[in-house]
């Protein structure tokens, strides 16, 4: 493409969580082209070992950059983002984003007592990523991070509420509860579809943070500043593509964002 800034914007996720951060973009950023991988074949990346998200976490962005010659990739997974941005900062050609700054950044402004937590996969959580992130804000708050097995399985299968979610929320989350944080960071994007379930558990003094909004505001403000953004124009495409069955991730999906998931095709892992 000569137009750079015609390029679509690239975005992956395991699967379905992902989604809310492309909400995000597509409302905040509706001129722009948009190119989303689900990898819904090998999900959930949570209980994976770091290297084999690492590896699976380049190949969709690289196919993002060689078959879509996207602008900028959104690592739109937490677990990904902890297990491979330095990597994809370091080979990609293109400017990448990811989740958990933004996030961590919101956070920390949110609270008013300094007692902060953050709830996301195993692989996420025990990756330190997020203890990182927020110690490098600066900010002068006490951290609580907790592990949540089982919620993204429940996203996937789009069940977000009833008494099994509920069961399963007060349980999870009892160390952030202990702690008596005011703020709480849904650490995956999957988590933004429980949010109630979250918010009924945690109770309305706690403030929830989700870094879709977050990780929009920042593709944004990057873009901007490169020169990259696409404005005043009316016929954006946004495409989306699942590693696992069409037809599913077409309807879930489609229900989870909204009519701009109409129709999915399938993306291929490289042999």
């Amino acid at each position: 493409m000569c137009d750079d800034t015609a390029r679509p914007i690239g975005m992956f996720d395991s699967g379905f969580g992902g989604l809310t951060v492309a909400r995000a973009v597509i409302d905040l950023l509706p001129d722009e082209n948009l190119v989303y991988i689900g990898d819904t074949g090998r999900y959930p990346y949570g209980p994976r070992p770091q290297a084999e998200v690492r590896e699976f976490a380049r190949q969709l962005a690289w196919s993002l950059v060689k078959q879509h010659e996207v602008k900028a990739v959104v690592v739109a997974c937490n677990t990904a983002s902890a297990a491979a941005l330095d990597v994809l900062q370091q080979e990609l050609p293109v400017l990448v984003v990811d989740v958990v700054e933004p996030g961590a950044r919101a956070l920390v402004t949110a609270s008013r007592s300094g007692r902060v937590g953050v709830i996301g996969t195993v692989g996420a959580i025990g990756s330190g990523a997020y203890e990182r992130a927020v110690a490098a804000t600066g900010a002068d708050v006490k951290l609580t991070a907790a592990a949540c097995p089982g919620f993204v399985e429940f996203v996937e299968r789009g069940q977000t509420t009833g008494d099994e979610v509920m069961i399963l929320a007060e349980r999870l989350l009892a160390p952030v509860q202990d702690a008596g944080v005011d703020a709480l960071l849904l650490g995956c994007t999957h988590y933004p579809y429980l949010a109630r379930v979250i918010g009924d558990v945690m109770g309305p003094e706690v403030t929830l943070v989700s870094s879709a909004d977050e990780t929009a505001f920042a593709t944004r403000d990057v873009l901007h500043q490169l020169g990259l953004l696409r404005v005043g124009e009316s016929d954006a495409v946004h495409r989306f593509y699942s590693s696992g069955d069409i037809s599913w991730f077409a309807d879930l999906g489609g229900r989870l964002l909204g009519p701009e998931l109409g129709a999915a095709d399938h993306w291929q892992p490289p042999e």
